[in-house]
Formats: C-alpha cells, sequence, structure tokens
C-alpha cells in the first residue's frame, strides 16, 4: 500500500495545489469522505464546504463551493467551481457567495421549477452555515430569505 497520493486541487481562477496526500477530507455532495491511497475510484460532486489536506507539510484547509472529485489510481483530482485556501477568506468573500445563493435561489422561485428552487434552498443554507462553521456570520445573514 502507497503512503501517498497525487492530489490536485483547481478551479477556473488558478491551481491551488498540486502535492503528495496522505489523506484528504472530501465534503461531498452525499456526504463527507476521506480519500487516502488505494481508494477506489470515485467521482464526487462536491457542495460548498471545507476540503482539508494531509501531507508531509502539514494540514491545508481550502473553502470550495461545489465541483467535482475524481479519486483514481493513486490520485485525487478536485475541479472546484471556486476554491479558497482558508487562511485567505474574508468576511467580503463569504458574504458575496451568500449574495450569489440568494440571488440564484430568488431566481429560481420565479421559474416554478421546485427541484430547482429546492438545489437553490440547499446551496443558501450551505453556504449561510459554512459562514458560521468558520466564524464569519453575520446577523444579517441570521434570517432566511
Amino acid at each position: 500500500m502507497a503512503d501517498t497520493m497525487q492530489f490536485d486541487l483547481v478551479s477556473p481562477e488558478r491551481r491551488l495545489a498540486s502535492l503528495q496526500a496522505s489523506a484528504v477530507q472530501i465534503p461531498g455532495a452525499d456526504g463527507d469522505m476521506t480519500a487516502m491511497p488505494d481508494h477506489a475510484p470515485t467521482i464526487t460532486t462536491l457542495r460548498p464546504g471545507i476540503l482539508r489536506v494531509e501531507s508531509a507539510e502539514g494540514t491545508s484547509e481550502y473553502l470550495v463551493t461545489g465541483g467535482f472529485a475524481e479519486i483514481g489510481a493513486g490520485s485525487l483530482s478536485v475541479l472546484a467551481e471556486r476554491a479558497l485556501p482558508v487562511t485567505e477568506v474574508n468576511r467580503e468573500h463569504i458574504d458575496e457567495m451568500i449574495e450569489e445563493a440568494r440571488t440564484a435561489h430568488a431566481e429560481t422561485k420565479e421559474s416554478g421549477d421546485h427541484t430547482i428552487v429546492d438545489d437553490a434552498a440547499k446551496l443558501l443554507a450551505d453556504m449561510e452555515a459554512l459562514g458560521t462553521h468558520m466564524g464569519l456570520a453575520t446577523e444579517s445573514r441570521a434570517a432566511a430569505p
């Protein structure tokens, strides 16, 4: 069994990580999961959350808003819709992401497609919970639209 796997994290803006990792905790749409070397091949969608990477250099954390993770033979690639190192995230980032989720929710409510409305409401709830988890919640976010 190998001790590490190749881990790559990219977003449309930039490549955030490319390193050997011993474990990666993924905020999967169907639940959190931890990928380790020799993990079974899997593809999963991501929900907004914190992606944690354990490597010889220590633990790194990244905020992701969605995307896909592909676990292959000795590798894990994450293609994130948006990703930022947690150390770079501030209240403005969270507020912007929540506002985008609120706008998407309001627009989908007008469409009348309940499946899309439910998805948008889930995204909004996930973004608000993420802000609270990171200690970046504000009173204005406490009231749901």
